[in-house]
């Protein structure tokens, strides 16, 4: 019988990584941790919650603890005070593990500024991993990530100047570039411990076919690099094609995930006689 107020992580699991995925809050103590995160939550502070709470008012929320027992059932009834529709993760991060869910390596992490977010910079003017990496990061990592684009030359000096993590950009001793015939974000995919989810590793293929110029790997890598160029050139702004891009990854995401094998033609979709 399922918990009071409580979400399974198989049904939590069909919500990551798109855009109706709630708020999730990990309240684990850093020891409880062991280096492994929960994929796009936000670290709290169970004790502190009459604090923070009404910031989540009207929003919906899953609260992650160890068990689904220890803190989350109450740190989701204040947020329900506080006028939020939260839920807890039924069996906590012990039960996600135990479906053999993916978690992120805290060590692939770089280090967040004093609003906890990551900050990463990267050439302006991107294309196809300078989209698809920003779409990992917001939808798997960090949903409160910031991306930061400049002109190459700039690069090292707005990353010593406001701690970004420079990503996808040539440069020696830099962890997010290219990795032999890997692009970016086949780099980022392994590194965060994602590389066993198999649309997120279906999806990688294409977007190395499309960046790295061998379309022929996956038939739609042609196809994503032709709409990432003609986003390239519909948007003067980097952040608003970075906000339409998103939108082309979530629907990537989403036929790699529950399409893949769907076919389509004109007798498909006849109503039977």
């Amino acid at each position: 019988m399922s918990a009071l107020n409580a979400i399974a992580p198989a049904k939590l699991m069909r919500l990551l990584g798109t855009p109706k995925c709630p708020v999730l809050i990990d309240v684990r103590m850093a020891e409880e941790t062991d280096g492994r995160l929960f994929p796009a939550a936000i670290g709290l502070s169970g004790a502190d919650v009459a604090q923070w709470g009404r910031n989540y008012a009207g929003q919906e929320v899953i609260v992650i603890c160890r068990n689904g027992q220890a803190v989350s059932p109450g740190v989701a009834a204040w947020l329900r005070h506080h006028r939020a529709d939260a839920q807890i993760l039924e069996g906590g991060v012990l039960g996600w593990q135990a479906e053999k869910l993916p978690l992120i390596g805290a060590e692939a992490l770089p280090p967040r500024d004093d609003q906890g977010r990551t900050v990463w910079v990267t050439r302006a003017r991107p294309k196809v991993d300078r989209i698809a990496c920003p779409w990992l990061i917001r939808r798997f990592v960090d949903p409160q990530a910031v991306f930061l684009f400049v002109a190459p030359s700039e690069i090292q000096a707005v990353a010593l100047a406001f701690g970004a993590t420079p990503f996808d950009v040539e440069g020696e001793g830099l962890r997010w570039t290219h990795r032999g015939e890997l692009c970016t974000f086949d780099a980022m995919v392994e590194d965060f411990g994602l590389g066993d989810w198999e649309p997120l590793a279906r999806l990688a293929t294409i977007v190395r076919g499309a960046d790295t110029d061998r379309v022929k790997i996956a038939p739609e890598a042609a196809g994503l690099l032709a709409l990432s160029l003609g986003l390239s050139r519909m948007f003067e702004d980097d952040h608003a094609q970075l906000e339409a891009g998103i939108i082309a990854y979530d629907a990537l995401y989403r036929w790699s995930r529950d399409a893949y094998d769907e076919t389509h033609n004109w007798a498909s979709h006849r109503p039977r006689r």
